[in-house]
């Protein structure tokens, strides 16, 4: 019998919708032990909805979350929608239909196919970022960061999108294109709103060890933050005179050791200097030189493989070790994003440096000896020639005789060394050292001097906060020519974005905003004057950096979550998502939490306690042999089955790959198709059977057909007559005693593999129970109802009918969990290996927990046993209890 899945499943879902099922509440006498959040990451509805790769992630959650409210767990378990963004207004631009109208549309569409898939969502808690009510409070925080100095305006070269036309973060550029677009990103100096995340790198960096997060997410998180411990050192710039001027180029180095072999220096195209350093001569060249740079993206720039371009400032710098001018250069390999905007060049143990130097022709000198070219020195004996060493620097020339001897160790080679541990060679009173008494020795000795300190620097640059676009938060500041940049009060919040019939972004560096008189107009906070509004926008990120503080509280006026509600919920014990959030979203919501923690609004340090990351869901692509893939729709089989392909159009035969879901490759599956065909129930277990969550796995509509079947099967099976047996007792029947033993296996394999969302192995274990109940005539209810229970996490629909069917008149999904009996899921017997001198000569079938002295007995009876010992003497005899048999004979 089919499955009537069309019928079954709408009924469930108005029954739950009707009856609040799965609403949570803050039962105060539930312990915190028994308190559970559990969160997906949120979507963005765009227009074209949920592909079957979406729910993967909300079938884990769901079947965990039915499964924790089963073991008497309070379970809190929302949904909304991060609904601000760049997709909807550049929709809006092509369309002429108002973004909000458009987000809307797609967010009822969505939850329409998240509700038709059966998740046990709280609804009553659903929030959109993009309403008054939600972006108040967006707003709000904004505010608290702003009071508390970590929010700040800065005219600064950023990451230009020329598609989007708006400012982007570091983190939203992938190998140097636009993270949403895809468009080669520049760069632009124009005025953004800038919020202070390195305050928090330490803390973002140390906490992350009490997470359980993979290990591989944490370490994606510490090296994009980069920190590092190294030397901040002062280079005067120097007049045409040779003397010092007072303009002064930081630079940040990890090898202080290396200070003796800077022989010219280099600043980014952006550097603040690039002007007062430019000598008159020089002017028109490098003003060509730093508009090319701009157009080109950070990871153009940094190629290691490219050839190196730059220009001469015409200024030195003056090296403050040892006064010697070096040439200040421009290079784009040089970026404002890391350190100072400036670095000394050390080419000779610098590969970048080295292809510079080549280049322009500019002096190299080698400052660090390797411990093999110092052993050499002392005949292999490297104590001894660092000994050696240290003595020829104390004279002139000693060292330089010791120098000429030895040329391999003192002068470049013929390719660039890397700076490795090692002695420091060329390098005055230092030189014979090793580096790591080098690097914090030069440290102080230029602390004592003046000219340098130590410092921690970090790959991490503050957040590019604002937009230049209209659909986002408005931010809550005015520009008031006598008092400045005042805030809001926070009574005045929420600052709505207006109504308006065009989204076209300038491209001039403002956001459609500046250009709506009315709105951006306005009465200064403080002082009453004229003034004018923020006009930029904040980013799509802000919404989501605490939407899930919002789920707990969504319906407060007057505070952004109460207290009481925080604390009885937080941390999120688990969050589901994907892993190319890894830096994004997760680590701008762990800085927002931390500020909302110093300032006493949160009681947990971290947001997220334990993190899961799905793997994808991908799809067939073909593929040419020169690597590009070819659309489903113009490919063809050559014959039926025959596994064959071939494009259409010049009919090159084409090999099956495994590739993402993409649009522009017509191999999305729409959830919505599959749903129709074969039940949410099927879609939900194919998803959660096709593999491990956190492995990327291809999807088959063969598979989920196969899974639609044993729904099937179990429906055909649940007409069976249902019989209350008491299976704790003695039971004569063979068939229920093989069935008993199943099922105990299945209640402990379910109970496991669900509790640690192993959900693929859960469901093939419940197919082996299933087929053992293909074999009786009827069914114990006992069994049964736990069955029933355990399926319900996967298949909902079908396991509320079936519990119904079973005569019960209300929802299984605060049931108790089935419990089951260790004793039952023993073997009845164990295969008994036989071993004669290591080497296996037989087997045979013995009652579990047989005496040892009886398995020796039975093992000398085999056939084998008798053939290999014929003619020997048992030397020693070994047992393993329900195992093995080892003998030794001679």
């Amino acid at each position: 019998m089919a499955y009537p899945f069309n019928t079954i499943e709408p009924k469930w879902q108005k029954y739950w919708d009707e009856h609040k099922t799965f609403r949570a509440e803050e039962k105060p006498g539930v312990p915190k032990s028994k308190r559970r959040y559990i969160l997906d990451m949120f979507p963005y509805p765009s227009g074209a909805g949920l592909h079957v790769g979406h729910p993967e992630g909300y079938t884990a959650t769901d079947i965990y979350c039915r499964y924790l409210r089963m073991n008497g767990y309070n379970v809190l378990h929302p949904m909304g929608y991060d609904a601000f963004g760049l997709p909807a207004e550049n929709y809006a631009i092509k369309t002429g239909t108002h973004p909000a109208a458009t987000t809307l549309k797609n967010i009822e569409h969505f939850t329409q196919q998240i509700k038709a898939l059966g998740f046990s969502y709280d609804w009553d808690r659903c929030i959109l970022t993009c309403t008054p009510d939600y972006y108040k409070w967006t707003q709000w925080i904004f505010l608290q960061l702003y009071k508390k100095g970590l929010a700040y305006e800065a005219e600064t070269p950023i990451n230009w999108c020329p598609s989007c036309k708006t400012g982007l973060a570091n983190e939203e550029v992938k190998e140097g294109k636009c993270e949403r677009c895809g468009a080669t990103v520049t760069h632009k100096t124009i005025r953004q709103w800038i919020l202070k995340i390195t305050a928090y790198a330490d803390r973002l960096i140390e906490d992350l060890d009490e997470l359980d997060w993979p290990e591989s997410v944490k370490l994606m998180q510490k090296n994009w933050i980069g920190r590092s411990e190294g030397a901040e050192v002062n280079f005067a710039a120097a007049g045409t005179d040779g003397k010092p001027t007072s303009e002064n180029l930081t630079v940040y180095t990890t090898r202080a050791d290396t200070l003796f072999g800077a022989t010219y220096m280099v600043i980014a195209p952006e550097h603040k200097l690039v002007d007062k350093l430019a000598t008159e001569d020089k002017k028109a060249e490098i003003k060509a030189y730093v508009e090319a740079s701009a157009k080109k993206s950070d990871l153009e720039r940094t190629d290691l493989a490219k050839t190196k371009t730059g220009v001469f400032t015409g200024s030195y710098g003056i090296n403050p070790l040892n006064g010697k001018l070096i040439p200040i250069w421009i290079s784009d390999y040089v970026l404002t994003s890391y350190g100072t905007g400036a670095i000394m060049a050390v080419p000779a143990h610098d590969e970048r440096d080295w292809d510079f130097a080549k280049k322009f022709d500019l002096p190299i000198i080698k400052v660090v000896a390797t411990k093999e070219e110092v052993a050499s020195l002392a005949g292999g004996d490297e104590a001894k020639g660092a000994e050696l060493l240290r003595n020829a620097a104390k004279n002139p020339e000693e060292y330089k005789k010791l120098a000429a001897a030895h040329p391999e160790v003192f002068d470049v080679a013929a390719e660039c060394t890397s700076a490795k541990d090692g002695y420091a060679i060329n390098s005055e009173q230092f030189t014979g050292l090793p580096t790591k008494e080098t690097i914090p020795g030069m440290i102080s000795w230029i602390s004592e001097k003046g000219i340098g300190k130590k410092a921690v620097n970090y790959k991490l640059r503050d957040w590019v906060f604002s937009r230049q676009r209209y659909w986002g938060e408005p931010i809550p500041l005015v520009h008031c020519p006598k008092c400045g940049t005042v805030p809001l009060d926070e009574k005045e919040l929420p600052l709505e974005l207006p109504n308006v019939k065009t989204y076209q972004p300038t491209g001039t560096g403002e956001s459609p905003l500046a250009g709506i008189d009315n709105w951006v107009n306005c009465k200064c906070p403080k002082c009453g004057g004229s003034a004018r509004r923020e006009t930029n926008t904040m980013p799509q990120w802000a919404g989501s950096c605490w939407y899930y503080l919002r789920y707990i509280d969504p319906k407060n006026n007057s505070e952004f979550v109460s207290s009481e509600k925080e604390k009885y919920w937080m941390p999120v014990d688990l969050y589901v998502g994907g892993a190319e959030h890894a830096v994004l979203h997760l680590l701008y919501a762990r800085f927002w939490h931390k500020v909302l923690y110093d300032l006493g609004v949160v009681s947990t340090k971290e947001p997220f306690h334990r993190l899961v990351n799905q793997g994808m869901i991908t799809s067939f692509a073909f593929q040419r042999a020169n690597k590009s893939l070819v659309p489903v729709d113009q490919v063809e089989e050559t014959a039926p089955g025959s596994g064959i392909y071939e494009a259409k159009d010049d009919h090159e035969k084409l090999e099956r790959v495994v590739a993402k879901m993409s649009k522009s490759l017509k191999n999305v599956v729409n959830p919505d198709e599959m749903i129709k065909t074969y039940g949410a129930d099927s879609v939900r277990m194919y998803e959660m059977f096709m593999g491990p969550l956190t492995v990327s796995k291809p999807w088959n509509t063969q598979g989920l057909i196969g899974v639609n079947r044993f729904l099937d099967k179990i429906w055909s099976i649940s007409e069976k007559p249902v019989e209350d047996i008491d299976i704790t007792a003695k039971l004569e029947d063979k068939a229920l005693v093989s069935l008993r033993k199943t099922y105990a296996k299945t209640v402990k394999k379910v109970t496991d593999d669900t509790s640690s969302l192993n959900f693929n192995t859960a469901i093939s274990q419940m197919m082996i129970f299933i087929n053992e109940c293909s074999k009786i005539d009827r069914l114990p209810r006992a069994m049964w109802e736990g069955f029933v229970k355990m399926l319900a996490c996967y298949a909902p629909h079908l396991g509320e009918e079936l519990w119904q069917k079973l005569g019960h008149t209300e929802t299984l999904t605060y049931e108790k969990w089935p419990e089951f009996s260790e004793d039952f899921c023993k073997e009845d017997s164990k295969q008994i290996v036989v071993m004669i001198n290591g080497k296996l000569r037989d087997k045979f079938e013995a009652a579990a927990g047989t005496a040892g002295d009886t398995l020796k007995e039975m093992a000398l009876e085999t056939a084998g046993a008798k053939k290999f010992l014929e003619g020997k003497t048992i030397i020693k005899t070994v047992v393993v209890p329900d195992k093995l048999v080892n003998i030794v004979a001679k």
